[in-house]
């Protein structure tokens, strides 16, 4: 074994640490390669530039602190929802045959989850609790670096605990449903949440806000310092003991996820629904695809997501009167159901071979992924769609929303299937996925990606109904229906023919993992550092002059309404309201066109 470790040698506290602390270090560095190390790069920088704003608050706003802490607590406790599980780098189940009990282990885990640049970066953060102490002297700074390391502890623990809970929890079609509804829901919430802040008033919503953020874990550190001596250290003497127990929750948890890993993880699922007689090769792929999605939980929970973000962000802004959303309920789904479908294929792990086993089924299976995805989405779609128009009693917006659901519909089929077979992200086989279901194994930045792509493409595809409504707005339904199904139709056609052309290159993808980056002179036609960081920086900032600044108050144009909200564009007089919709608009599609056109030229340089 590793380090000189045997069976019949029982590790101690000290050696386990240290061993996972070299495991986490080796991994993570031979693993910052190409857009890997770019993306650490770029997250490190952010979260360096998010930690010394955290410590300006503690100088210039103090109050404000328990705040900004809450928000590092909730990246760590929300993050692993948001990532299927988080950094996984070192899984439980490979350590399952070392001879040492499950409190070893974990808290050998815990010292191996310290190894890497997040829990530095929020260390840097955490140092606003001494800078803090400052204020009360001296012995608030000892107080404030104390509960530093606390707090540090206290979110790695919780952060753990919900990534081996996310593995023991989501065991069926109902919990992966609900872990979906919950990242959906804080998705809304993070755009639209300022609008019940609004409606429930903003005083009393900054009152209620100080109190409970001062009651969380972040918020222990700064009542140590705000505290006597003997108060404070009982506090972090409470925040000790806490931190014991949640190594007992997590030891507890790991024993039980290794332990239901080793009998198959996801219990069998009995069921599946039958939409059609499976008849002709596309009918047969769709009723298997129908299947998968009824069975997958990661497809589960990715369109738990699409739908509960499509609910929840409109209707948010019903709290203060607005309705003028609600129509566009079942238009905003479909765009987020393309996202989270961009890597069709890379989700279904090697399955691929045997399509490419089976001469000409490859046009087969591209049409009957394209009709299952219809099937499951159109539905649904549509029913929220006419619902959300009727009960909103939005009159004027019948043409456009009958107009660009077909056309955004046909769209997003088509899209779907060209990016998966075109930009494919390699994941883990759905039966080798371990202890957490949810975790694919693929790249997460370069999935991410792919679903910013289709965000943004799809909208585009409703482009040409929406210049026809503007001119005739019930001329827009037979060009949307017409737009819908050339797009599926020549979409579809180009990724059949690349399936059947490339299909032998995406199973060794699926298999083997992107090719090695070359170095030395070799590696001239890779994308250069500086506009890998442009890239990513367009794509974290492009959507705001686009859609919030941009599309939206266009829309607020269009139907008149006259509440400018936070929309720049609505602030200014109206001699320059449209000049700066349109420069807004065109500001971040250039920022998305660099974004995706420059990697595109470099690589496909000599």
């Amino acid at each position: 074994m590793a380090h000189g470790l045997t069976p019949s040698m029982t590790p101690s506290w000290v050696d386990m640490a240290r061993i996972m602390i070299q495991m986490r270090l080796t991994l993570l560095r031979n693993s910052l390669r190409g857009d890997r190390a770019t993306n650490l790069l770029f997250g490190v920088l952010v979260g360096v530039a998010l930690a010394a704003g955290t410590i300006a608050v503690a100088v210039l706003w103090p109050a404000y602190l328990p705040l900004a802490l809450t928000v590092w607590l909730t990246g760590w406790i929300f993050g692993p929802i948001f990532t299927g599980g988080g950094d996984e780098t070192l899984r439980p189940e490979y350590f399952a045959m070392l001879p040492a009990t499950p409190r070893r282990t974990a808290a050998g885990l815990l010292a191996g989850a310290f190894a890497g640049p997040a829990p530095l970066v929020t260390l840097l953060a955490l140092l606003s609790l001494p800078v803090y102490g400052w204020r009360h002297g001296p012995a608030g700074v000892l107080i404030g670096l104390a509960a530093a390391l606390a707090t540090l502890a206290t979110m790695v623990m919780l952060s753990r605990i919900v990534v081996a809970a996310l593995g023991l929890f989501v065991r069926s079609r109902a919990t992966a449903a609900l872990v979906g509804i919950v990242m959906g829901t804080t998705l809304a919430l993070s755009g639209n949440g300022w609008a019940p802040a609004i409606a429930l008033g903003a005083t009393d919503t900054l009152i209620w806000t100080q109190t409970f953020v001062r009651v969380l874990p972040s918020g222990w550190g700064v009542a140590a310092v705000e505290a006597s001596w003997p108060l404070a250290l009982a506090i972090l003497a409470a925040n000790g003991a806490a931190i014991a127990l949640l190594l007992l929750a997590w030891a507890a948890l790991l024993a039980r996820r290794v332990a239901s890993a080793a009998r198959g993880g996801v219990p069998a699922r009995r069921g599946a629904p039958r939409p059609f007689p499976a008849i002709g090769g596309a009918r047969i792929v769709a009723a298997k695809e129908v299947r998968v999605w009824w069975r997958d939980l990661v497809r589960i929970q990715l369109l738990s997501v699409a739908f509960s973000y499509a609910l929840v962000f409109p209707l948010l802004l019903v709290t203060i009167d607005s309705w003028i959303m609600v129509p566009f309920i079942g238009l905003i789904a479909i765009v987020m159901a393309a996202g989270t479908s961009a890597n069709l294929y890379g989700v279904d792990g090697t399955a691929l071979w045997l399509t490419l086993m089976t001469p000409g089924a490859e046009r087969a299976d591209v049409r009957g992924r394209q009709l299952a995805w219809l099937l499951i989405v159109g539905p649904a779609a549509t029913i929220l769609t006419l619902a959300g128009t009727a009960v909103s009693g939005q009159t004027w917006a019948w043409p456009w929303v009958l107009g660009l659901l077909p056309a955004l519909l046909g769209g997003a089929a088509g899209l779907i299937v060209r990016v998966a077979v075109t930009s494919l992200v390699p994941g883990t086989d759905p039966h080798k996925r371990g202890g957490n279901p949810l975790n694919t194994g693929a790249d997460e930045s370069a999935e991410t990606g792919l679903a910013w792509l289709l965000l943004i493409a799809v909208p585009v595809m409703g482009l040409p109904t929406a210049a026809v409504i503007l001119l005739h707005p019930w001329a827009g339904v037979p060009v949307g229906l017409l737009t819908g199904a050339l797009s599926v139709w020549g979409f579809g056609k180009i990724a059949h023919r690349r399936l059947e052309s490339h299909g032998t290159e995406l199973l060794t993808l699926m298999k083997h993992g992107p090719a090695p980056q070359p170095t030395g002179k070799e590696a001239t036609a890779d994308l250069p550092l500086k506009h890998r960081i442009a890239v990513i920086l367009c794509y974290c900032v492009a959507w705001l002059p686009t859609f919030p600044q941009g599309i939206v108050p266009m829309i607020f144009k269009i139907v008149g309404v006259q509440d400018p909200v936070w929309f720049l564009a609505l602030h200014l007089p109206p001699v320059w309201q449209w000049p700066t919709i349109i420069f807004m608009i065109t500001l971040g599609l250039l920022m998305y066109g660099y974004a995706i056109l420059i990697p595109m030229r470099i690589s496909s340089a000599p």
